[in-house]
């Protein structure tokens, strides 16, 4: 900064304080406090800006001045900040033409309302947020992880275990002494605290990872307009006195005022409840809160308060995501837990009776051979103590009996999975989409940016009925060069700024614009900003997916001259026309046959898989022009067409594979696209989407048909062209009906029902707007429709997993309660003790889990057809394979548990133990098979899967550990080498075992179905 400039700067900030109408001893105190500062200002500047001594001087004195205001927040933006947020909260317009209307708000925030913030010093950012606050709220506290820990204590089996622990250590400390009698009582609560802690340790991960994702969530990006550019800043880089560039489908992203735009409307449902929208403007409302959404038009807002000095950052502050959703999975699962958990208790309390009859009848034995109970004789002590016992037996059959590992394999499954499909380009935002699209039958997609690059370019320009190629510019009117510059300059919603160096040009707005605008600025010599400055905006129809146009009417400074002018689809402009333009600017009437031939041009730019986009204008009267004001809506009839542009937009590489992929994992794709018939027909052609016997229908034409025709047509249907977002909803709502499970893909705010209303909705990350986001289930991060197939693949590959440990557990489940209550019936003894039944439940539920929650995604899975909503969970061949297993597991343990003594020459201490350790292992060789269901060869890629070969390898330690070095906690004793050769060689038997049940043939109809059983 020179000294003149600052010199300047002082002397007029001093002479209008000193000019003010104030007594002469003020202004006497003023200068000396002002003079005193500067000369501090001085001392710190010098002392933290150079290490070299300055010599005095007057001037130096003077420049130090201009520091001052700097050092204090309330001088520099001369605007309070509770004031301002008073002022937008109460919508108060009187308080708003104190400040000098919204422009003179924008002064005292130092922002230029055409270049938002210029400063590109970050102490200015950084004196606006110290100052205004960060666009940041204050969240709940995470529950911690003794929340956690002391929810899964109050499951109901956990508490009257841990009082069969508590009053099991007492009496054997009573009884045995400190040194031995806290073995049986102390072993239960570790195994007890052992659950507990899984639990809590899963359902705390699952909690992590919800805060990770509403944080990738909520980091939407914002367009503002800093040092006169556009740039794209996330919405926590907002900062007050910045300008936001608003559109359709957009999240208002802070508290702010209305600058400039046309028929901007916003959403306040979120703030008031009301549905209608709210019509923003300058002169009436002005006002724009925080969390509401653009319903239509386009505009500016500059920033006023952020983060907890908005309505929304205080609503948001009280609010924590709930991550207890339950998915559609665990509601299935729970369903069946329950189920297991009635025959459970049944069995459990028939023990109960069982064990309580043989005792109090002396029908049970202590380790010398004498009778526990001897009537009256017997200590009240020993009866309490062996009625803790039974109890304990009891309630342990009954845990080992309930699958509950299935609901946190099911967190497990999900939490990885979402870890996965986030690498591979999609964020899922609800929990159950990741399972919900293993069974979708039907994915009805977008073209642009989802099939197509996005990647728009003019490719043809028709003037009348001429094509134009080279030479644009010289070859064709200025008159006409004139009417385009106007129609593209002056009606979109974009921008375009001349590079500072170089001759290239920085362009911003939708993929459509910026194709038309790159052309209008290269080959017409556009100058925007130029035309701009010479025309007044009166009116503005801003576009949107159902007009499928927009329109502009617009004042020439030079002569008064005013004129409407229209882009959109050109069928529909077309029909609004009754003349056009030819190459020399002579107006033509547009007849019959000329209309025909401009039909038939058109139809050719769209088989040529190009979009169609036509310009048309219109000279209007200062009448006609108070009549639209009146009316609020631009002339429509009597048009004149100026030309017609086709704009290419190339496929995806891969679309067609995936498609195809997708095609033979049996989900039909459908292409629901605003395009007309033509350019959809020939898109869906390239990606392999349209079948040779395929219908192609225009959404008017759907929307006509009877219900009885719509579902009758509906899956015929390949391509819908020409749709509004009430066509894709009504086809949404059709496909759910005939039972299919339906994914949909959408971008627009107006997609948004349509998302809603299917099973999975798929929001694209780049063109999706916040509304189309927020209604979505996954968010495809790149908007490539091979992704979509990817989600496909990690959606059924999440269901399988689920059905692999089904599988598992209930073998683990049916095996454990069969043995026991037989041989509580038989013998009235329980074979496994309690620890050892929760290790086995332990190993099952989180070790077990883990090694199979995390299979990845094979090609085998999209070779199979979906799932759909009909088909059961347990399927025909996991039946067959648990019957198997279960019937040889039961075989072999009730043989070791009443023939294992004379077998093996054995006690029956050993015994026990090579029950158990039998037990444990025959499981952990089972998740082999468990691993491929359907196939014979259970080892095919499980050298890929590292984790599970570690997890194996672990539980097998951890059970050796147990065995040989905790045998007075589980109450085992240590075995020889071969008797861990017999229980391996018994367990490693379920191999050879499962590759012979697989040989079994199976029906395709469900078992249950021959019982005629209902869901």
């Amino acid at each position: 900064m020179t000294v003149p400039t600052i010199l300047h700067a002082n002397v007029a900030c001093i002479k209008f304080l000193l000019d003010a109408p104030l007594s002469k001893k003020w202004h006497s105190a003023f200068a000396k406090i002002y003079c005193s500062r500067a000369l501090l200002s001085l001392r710190k500047t010098t002392t933290k800006n150079t290490s070299k001594k300055v010599p005095r001087s007057s001037s130096h004195t003077v420049l130090s001045i201009v520091d001052v205001p700097l050092d204090n927040d309330d001088q520099y933006f001369k605007v309070d900040p509770g004031s301002l947020t008073e002022l937008v909260k109460e919508k108060n317009l009187d308080r708003l033409h104190e400040f000098d209307g919204v422009h003179g708000v924008a002064t005292a925030l130092k922002t230029d309302i055409e270049g938002g913030i210029c400063s590109s010093d970050e102490e200015d950012f950084a004196r606006r947020r110290e100052t205004f606050g960060p666009n940041t709220y204050k969240k709940p506290p995470s529950k911690s992880f003794f929340h956690f820990m002391v929810e899964a204590f109050k499951d109901v089996t956990v508490l009257i275990l841990s009082g069969c622990a508590a009053l099991s250590l007492a009496f054997g400390i009573k009884e045995h002494g400190l040194k031995e009698g806290w073995y049986d009582g102390g072993s239960i609560f570790v195994a007890v605290f052992l659950l507990i802690a899984v639990s809590a340790v899963s359902n705390y991960r699952q909690s992590r990872q919800f805060d990770k994702l509403s944080k990738v969530t909520n980091n939407i990006q914002i367009e503002v307009i800093r040092k006169g550019l556009r740039q794209q800043i996330s919405i926590f880089e907002i900062v007050v006195g910045d300008v936001v560039c608003l559109k359709i489908g957009d999240q208002v992203p802070a508290d702010g005022l209305f600058l400039k735009g046309h028929s901007l409307q916003v959403d306040e449902s979120s703030m008031t409840g009301e549905s209608d929208h709210v019509e923003i403007n300058s002169s009436q409302n002005p006002f724009l809160f925080s969390g509401t959404k653009v319903a239509d038009g386009y505009g500016r807002m500059v920033v006023t308060s952020v983060g907890m000095n908005t309505l929304w950052g205080q609503m948001m502050s009280q609010i924590s995501r709930d991550n207890d959703e339950q998915t559609t999975l665990q509601a299935r699962l729970n369903k069946l837990t329950s189920s297991i958990g009635k025959v459970g208790l049944a069995a459990a309390f028939l023990v109960l009776v069982v064990l309580m009859t043989r005792y109090f009848t002396g029908n049970t034995t202590d380790e010398n051979g004498n009778k526990e109970f001897v009537g009256s004789k017997t200590k009240v002590d020993n009866i309490v103590n062996a009625v803790v016992g039974i109890v304990a037996s009891a309630v342990t059959i009954f845990v080992v009996a309930i699958p509950e590992g299935l609901p946190l394999a099911v967190t497990l499954t999900l939490a990885y999975s979402m870890k996965r499909m986030m690498m591979d380009q999609a964020m899922v935002r609800n929990l159950s989409a990741c399972e919900t699209m293993g069974s979708a039958t039907v994915i009805c997609t977008d073209k642009t940016g989802t099939l197509t690059l996005n990647q728009m370019k003019v490719t043809k320009f028709w003037l009348g009925q001429e094509s134009i190629t080279n030479g644009l510019a010289s070859s064709i009117s200025p008159r006409i060069v004139e009417l385009i510059q106007e129609g593209v300059a002056l009606n979109t919603t974009g921008t375009v700024y001349k590079a500072t160096t170089g001759s290239g040009f920085e362009i911003s707005g939708s993929p459509t614009e910026k194709a038309i605008l790159s052309w209008a600025a290269q080959d017409l010599n556009m100058d925007m900003e130029q035309i701009k400055q010479s025309c007044i905006i009166l009116q503005v129809e801003a576009f949107n997916s159902k007009k499928r146009r927009s329109g502009v009417m617009m004042r020439k400074k030079i002569d008064n001259t005013i004129n409407v002018h229209w882009k959109g689809a050109a069928e529909m402009i077309l029909a609004m026309c009754s003349s056009y333009y030819d190459a020399f600017g002579t107006v033509k009437n547009l007849d019959h046959d000329a209309r025909e031939l401009f039909e038939h041009i058109i139809e050719g730019m769209a088989a040529s898989s190009l979009r169609c986009i036509a310009f048309a204008h219109k000279s209007i009267s200062e009448e006609e022009q108070e009549d639209a004001k009146d009316e609020k809506k631009l002339t429509e009839d009597n048009l004149s067409l100026i030309g017609l542009v086709g704009i290419k937009d190339p496929c995806r590489p891969g679309v067609r594979k995936a498609v195809e992929d997708c095609q033979q994992a049996g989900v039909d794709i459908k292409m629901i696209t605003g395009d007309n018939v033509f350019t959809a027909k020939a898109i869906a052609t390239d990606c392999g989407i349209l079948r040779p016997n395929g219908l192609v229908v225009e959404g008017e034409e759907f929307k006509n048909y009877t219900p009885e025709q719509r579902m009758e047509k509906v899956d015929k249907i390949c391509v819908m062209a020409r749709s509004s977002p009430f066509d894709k909803l009504l086809m949404v709502r059709c496909l759910k009906q005939k039972g299919h499970v339906v994914a949909v893909t959408g971008d627009g705010t107006n997609d948004a029902p349509a998302l809603k209303e299917a099973d999975i909705g798929l929001s694209m990350g780049i063109q999706g707007t916040e509304v189309a986001k927020e209604s979505s289930d996954i968010v495809i991060l790149d908007d490539n429709f091979a992704f979509v197939a990817t989600v496909l693949k990690w959606g059924r590959c999440v269901y399988n997993n689920i059905q692999k440990l089904i599988q598992l557990q209930l073998t683990m489940n049916v095996v454990a309660l069969v043995i026991n209550f037989v041989a509580v019936v038989s013998a009235g003894e329980v074979p496994l003790k309690v620890a050892q039944s929760l290790w086995v439940t332990l190993i099952i539920d989180t070790l077990g889990a883990l090694a199979l929650a995390t299979e990845k995604p094979t090609k085998e899975l999209m070779d199979k057809p979906p799932v759909g909503r009909t088909e059961p969970l347990i399927t025909n061949v996991m039946w067959r394979n648990l019957l198997g297993q279960t019937l040889y597991q039961i075989v072999i343990l009730l043989t070791l548990q009443f023939r294992g003594e004379s077998i093996f020459g054995v006690n029956e201490k050993v015994k026990d133990t090579l029950v158990f350790n039998t037990s444990v292992l025959c499981q952990v060789f089972n998740e082999f098979n468990a691993r491929k269901p359907e196939n014979k060869n259970v080892f095919k890629r499980i050298h890929k899967n590292k984790l599970f070969l570690r997890i194996i390898a672990v539980t097998i330690i951890l059970q050796v550990l147990v065995v040989e070095f905790l045998k007075k906690f589980v109450d085992t004793e240590r075995l020889n080498w071969g008797q861990w050769g017999v229980c391996i060689c018994l367990a490693a038997a379920s191999w050879p075992i499962d590759w012979l049940v697989k040989c079994i043939p199976i029906p395709e109809k469900p078992f249950f179905s021959y019982l005629k059983w209902k869901k």
